[in-house]
């Protein structure tokens, strides 16, 4: 695992105690909001404010330290896994979020059939499902039929 101290200074990001907090949080934590971010981090260093927290993850995302996901209806989520283009499956029930790496071979639904002129570089797509515990939760509560 590379230093986050050294993460920020490649990218030109002056190192404060708030910065590695943050990046150890994203890191122990993929795929959680700015709230639990924050809760982390003040369990790391003490208090600091919410606004401090987004400003943080705001310059963090950037400079491409982590990564924001903005699910539909949901609060964003923030990972550490950045320089690949992988995706995400989300439970529709409790929210848990998994990654997933990108299709291979055709993959029709990734290729859009009129780019407007844009050269598109990247594509992002959220799956949306229940997990396993979701579904064995579902299984339980279902009534059976003699």
């Amino acid at each position: 695992m590379i230093d986050p101290a050294e993460l920020l200074r490649e990218r030109k990001v002056p190192v404060t105690a708030q910065r590695l907090a943050v990046m150890r949080a994203v890191s122990d934590r993929p795929h959680s909001t700015a709230e639990i971010i924050a809760e982390d981090v003040r369990i790391q260093i003490g208090a600091i404010s919410r606004q401090a927290v987004y400003n943080v993850l705001g310059v963090l995302a950037e400079k491409g330290l982590i990564r924001r996901i903005q699910p539909a209806g949901s609060p964003a989520l923030y990972e550490d896994r950045v320089g690949d283009n992988h995706h995400h499956i989300i439970c529709r029930d409790c929210g848990s979020t998994a990654d997933v790496d990108c299709a291979t071979g055709d993959t029709p639904c990734l290729t859009a059939c009129d780019n407007s002129g844009y050269l598109i570089d990247e594509a992002e797509v959220i799956f949306w499902g229940k997990c396993p515990e979701c579904r064995t939760e579902s299984l339980e509560t279902v009534p059976a039929f003699n």
